[in-house]
């Protein structure tokens, strides 16, 4: 299985230009958000009805648990983030079936529309899932990544990517 260097060098060499990473950080959240609040219907109440367990909640634990196997602050960082997005997810699944559809499928729409607009607008290459489908899981994780290389932090890691020749 590929290391967290080879899964984000694998998917930078779709990422090289800024405008397309940019409307990345609008898209995958939108996307991440949309995920988590299609799959948060049905649910399951658990501990005594304080929880209840949808299929967002199991999706997301199994991404947080890929995350971590990855680099364990990263997953740490990502489980944080998967859990407020399954937070989200309930909250708009606790709406009527009208607007949880809107907010759903409205904002799964309006951010693949953001990503195909960075690929083909600015990148001019088609997005990594195309090639492989693990892309989809470390989009979100990219978006961390990024924002972490902004604020000057894992200045190794980002050298490791820049650096790697690509294939």
């Amino acid at each position: 299985m590929r290391t967290l260097t080879d899964q984000l060098s694998r998917y930078a060499e779709y990422h090289r230009d800024r405008r397309n990473i940019a409307t990345h950080f609008i898209g995958i959240p939108l996307i991440v958000l949309a995920i988590a609040a299609l799959l948060s219907r049905p649910a399951w109440p658990m501990l005594s009805g304080e929880f209840l367990l949808t299929p967002a909640w199991i999706l997301f634990a199994l991404a947080t648990l890929y995350y971590l196997w990855l680099d364990v602050p990263l997953g740490i960082g990502m489980g944080i983030v998967s859990a407020l997005s399954a937070a989200f997810g309930q909250w708009a699944a606790s709406q009527d079936t009208s607007l949880w559809l809107a907010i759903g499928i409205g904002m799964f729409v309006i951010g693949w529309v953001f990503q195909f607009i960075g690929h083909m607008r600015f990148e001019h290459r088609k997005p990594a899932f195309v090639d492989d489908i693990v892309g989809l899981l470390i989009g979100p994780l990219f978006i961390l990544v990024e924002l972490m290389f902004g604020l000057g932090l894992m200045r190794d890691l980002h050298h490791a990517i820049e650096t790697r020749p690509a294939r």
